[in-house]
């Protein structure tokens, strides 16, 4: 296939060598007239370990051409892989001006062309973009999206020192487009690299890049602290985390992972507290650790929130424990969601299987008569008597038995789901999802 690529910088230059050597034919385009005669001479103009080499065996081949003018390569070419920066300004927000300015320079060209064509949004872009760049090259163009051509985001996964091997060894190729004919040029695109390609909502393909690399900050900080803890400590926080690593069961792992309710129990809030007052104690300020509390407790409000914003005064909620399977309420950030609806006005009823409140002994029947006194009263034994006395559902946690509210709730009830108990129920109608 012949692609063009726009932007001959670091991840410009890196995909345009590495699909030269899958057998494409690449033309780079860049305003940099000292690039273009680099490229086209089969010469990196980044550092990087094998890039040279894929270059010039591209260069031999006659795999890699280089040019200054966009209308030129998008004429020839199939797919145009959009590599430009997008710088921060200096109040942290995303400079776009480069991208846009190639979309337009693209739908220009595609104004004079029959065939269709995909534009690829290769750069790291927030979710929308991909959107807004469609819109200009229409503009541009007087051409349609999905008819005269097709527009993806296709996020690059590539680490300065290891971007050839990053590139021919993803954890997956990942493309986000409405448009099937362009998901199928860029599955054939991609097919020699090998990888499980995955097609998705565009939205969700810009947003990725983001948390992958919001994610592999938060654990640098996230071990660092752990480190200044440790080393004042006088223990050695490689050991730890060795020995931290090998979990792969949690640490290690999809598990936490799935957006849904606050955190509770009565393990990961003493334990963190008491690992941040050891830290105020050690004189350590540890931004992170001692912010993750905050942080929970702004999610139990987005979640009292969501409910508020119903507009229903009768709540039913389907779960009081932090879990399911268990009767610990200590902790739970369900306990604190009824006792501020309640302050609130509210009616409130409960039901949980495998809260027995006769039952309850020591710290967790303390816990919950301090925070609830009159819990008693809110209590009904059975799925049927919260449907039947509630405007608005709650669930609360992941119990087997809550799936069936779906089947039975009245069409002026709302659900709101803090764990989405169907994977496959998304928000819309009466059903609204605290994270999806």
């Amino acid at each position: 296939m012949k692609v063009a690529i726009f932007g001959l910088g670091y991840v410009g230059t890196v995909c345009g060598a590495c699909l030269a050597r899958y057998g494409h034919e690449v033309i780079g385009v860049d305003v940099n007239p000292l690039k273009v005669d680099m490229i086209a001479e089969g010469k990196s103009p980044i550092v990087e370990p094998d890039l040279d080499e894929l270059l010039a065996e591209a260069h031999r081949q006659g795999r890699l051409s280089a040019t200054t003018d966009p209308a030129e390569a998008v004429k020839a070419a199939a797919i145009s892989l959009v590599c430009v920066g997008t710088p921060s300004r200096d109040n942290g927000s995303l400079n776009l001006e480069y991208i846009y300015q190639v979309c337009r320079q693209i739908g220009e060209a595609l104004r004079d062309k029959s065939d269709y064509h995909v534009v690829v949004i290769r750069s790291t872009v927030l979710p929308g973009t991909v959107d807004r760049c469609a819109a200009i090259i229409e503009d541009a163009s007087g051409k349609r999206q999905g008819e005269h051509f097709g527009i993806a985001s296709n996020p690059e996964f590539l680490r300065e020192g290891s971007a050839i091997k990053d590139f021919q060894n993803p954890p997956f190729t990942l493309v986000g487009s409405s448009d099937p004919r362009a998901i199928e040029v860029l599955r054939e695109l991609y097919a020699p690299v090998g990888a499980e390609f995955i097609a998705v909502d565009t939205r969700v393909a810009e947003m990725l890049k983001y948390v992958n690399n919001s994610f592999h900050a938060l654990k640098v900080a996230f071990a660092n602290e752990i480190g200044q803890v440790c080393k004042t400590l006088g223990i050695d926080s490689h050991a730890v985390m060795e020995l931290f690593v090998r979990d792969t069961k949690l640490n290690i792992s999809p598990a936490y992972f799935r957006p849904g309710y606050a955190y509770g129990g009565s393990c990961l809030p003493k334990d963190l507290s008491a690992l941040s007052y050891q830290a105020q104690q050690l004189d350590l300020q540890l931004p992170v650790l001692s912010n993750i509390q905050s942080s929970n407790r702004r999610h139990i409000e987005f979640g009292i929130k969501l409910v508020q914003r119903t507009g229903k005064k009768k709540i039913g909620l389907l779960g009081l424990s932090f879990k399911p399977g268990t009767d610990d309420l200590r902790e739970s950030p369900l306990v604190e969601l009824v006792e501020t609806l309640l302050g609130k006005g509210y009616a409130i009823k409960i039901y949980d299987r495998n809260v027995n409140l006769a039952r309850l002994i020591g710290a967790n029947k303390a816990y919950i008569e301090k925070q609830i006194p009159h819990i008693s009263q809110l209590f009904v034994n059975s799925l049927d008597a919260v449907i039947n006395e509630s405007e608005c559902i709650v669930i609360g946690n992941k119990d087997p038995e809550f799936a069936q509210v779906f089947d039975r709730v009245r069409p002026d009830q709302v659900i709101v789901d803090l764990v989405r108990i169907d994977r496959n129920r998304r928000t819309g109608g009466n059903y609204e999802g605290i994270c999806w």
